[in-house]
C-alpha cells in the first residue's frame, strides 16, 4: 500500500459568494487534522497558505507543542504535530511528497458537493485503490466554502461527499477530515458507499 498524506488548502478556495479568496489558518484545524492523520497512520499532513504571516503562526504553534513547554507537557500532542507540513501551494505539496516517495502522488479532492472536472469516486472505491498501489496518495481538504474548481486540473480523482441522514451538510473541515480517514483508512473491512 502506497504512503497516504492529508493537505488543507487554504487558497484557492471560495467564499460564501464565490470568489476565490484566502482563508485563515486556524490552530483547531493545525491540531485536530494532525491527531486524526496520526491515529489512522498518514504519513505526513499539509497546511497550505501561501499567506507568510499565517506560516509564521503555524511555525510557533509547531514549535511550542514539538519541542516548547507544550512537548513536555502533553506529548502525544506533539507526536501528531510532528506530520504538520508548511507548503505555500498544492504544487509544492505534490513536488514534496514526489521528492520524498521516489513517484508523483495521487491527488484525491474532497468536498461538500461534487466538484466539476474530478472523476468521482465512492469511499470504498478509493479505500481499495489506496490499498492496492504502491504510489501515494495526496487527500485535499478545502476551507471556507470549499475548493475553487480550478484545482481539478491536478486530481487523479475526487472523493463523493459525505452524505449526512439529514438535509443538513455543513460539517467543518476537522469533522470531514475524521470521517475520511476512517472510511479510508479505519479497520471495517467493507464500506458500501
Amino acid at each position: 500500500m502506497g504512503r497516504a498524506y492529508a493537505a488543507l488548502l487554504h487558497y484557492p478556495v471560495k467564499d460564501r459568494d464565490g470568489a476565490v479568496v484566502t482563508t485563515a489558518v486556524t490552530n483547531l484545524d493545525v491540531h485536530d487534522i494532525a491527531r486524526s492523520a496520526r491515529s489512522y497512520g498518514l504519513a505526513g499532513y499539509f497546511v497550505v497558505t501561501p499567506i507568510a504571516a499565517q506560516r509564521e503562526l503555524v511555525d510557533k504553534i509547531l514549535e511550542h507543542w514539538r519541542s516548547g513547554s507544550g512537548a513536555s507537557r502533553v506529548p502525544e500532542r506533539g507526536e501528531a504535530l510532528k506530520l504538520v507540513n508548511l507548503a505555500h501551494s498544492l504544487s509544492e505539496v505534490i513536488a514534496r511528497v514526489e521528492a520524498t516517495e521516489g513517484r508523483r502522488p495521487r491527488v484525491v479532492l474532497t468536498a461538500a458537493k461534487p466538484l466539476n472536472g474530478a472523476p468521482l469516486r465512492t469511499h470504498a472505491e478509493e479505500r481499495r485503490t489506496i490499498a492496492s498501489l504502491e504510489q501515494p496518495t495526496v487527500i485535499v481538504f478545502g476551507t471556507g466554502h470549499g475548493l475553487d474548481v480550478s484545482i481539478t486540473a491536478e486530481a487523479d480523482a475526487g472523493l463523493a461527499p459525505i452524505q449526512p441522514s439529514s438535509d443538513y451538510n455543513h460539517l467543518s473541515v476537522r469533522a470531514a477530515a475524521a470521517i475520511y480517514f476512517d472510511r479510508l483508512f479505519g479497520d471495517a473491512l467493507d464500506v458500501n458507499e
